[in-house]
């Protein structure tokens, strides 16, 4: 599957952002300063409770997206991250590359992560298929994944899942 870098990183920042650790009360700082590049240089990471609270909303629905086990359900789960996005795209080249951002260089951090990360997954979802996205069949792991594979077929969200779930069925069969 290919699709332009900016959007497949875009895409990978939404997957980060489901899977990050929400345990501790300054996660999304944490989560913030651990995905600094994306982010205009010297934009202010400090959240306030209630930021933080809608960052963990946005989570919330990028995993929700994934989770969804119809087309209609995902429309739904992904207009409503859509809904709070701002978009205002414009062109850049200050990697070298000339591509799009979809955030205002000027926008509040969240404003830029809400709005990167729902065009991101949108753009996924609506040129590739909402199949594409999953959660990871291991037992025990629920991190969300983007299947990127030319058949469409990953079940696990890293090699190490799928290497422990090959290892426990192989040793189930060796018990049976």
């Amino acid at each position: 599957m290919n699709y332009d870098t900016y959007g497949s990183s875009a895409v990978e920042l939404a997957i980060d952002l489901a899977n990050a650790d929400r345990d501790d009360p300054q996660w999304a700082n944490a989560f913030l300063g651990s995905h600094d590049d994306w982010f205009t240089p010297g934009t202010s990471f400090a959240l306030t409770d209630a930021e933080t609270g809608q960052a963990a909303e946005t989570a919330e629905l990028v995993r929700a997206v994934a989770v969804a086990e119809s087309q209609p359900d995902v429309l739904n789960r992904l207009n409503e991250l859509l809904a709070l996005a701002r978009p205002r795209p414009y062109a850049t080249d200050h990697d070298g590359e000339l591509h799009l951002h979809y955030a205002r260089p000027d926008a509040p951090v969240l404003e830029q992560l809400t709005t990167t990360v729902a065009m991101g997954l949108a753009q996924v979802v609506v040129q590739h298929g909402w199949q594409r996205l999953g959660i990871c069949s291991a037992e025990g792991c629920d991190d969300v994944y983007v299947d990127t594979s030319r058949n469409a077929s990953r079940r696990y969200c890293s090699n190490t899942c799928a290497s422990r779930s090959t290892v426990a069925a192989y040793r189930a069969r060796k018990r049976a």
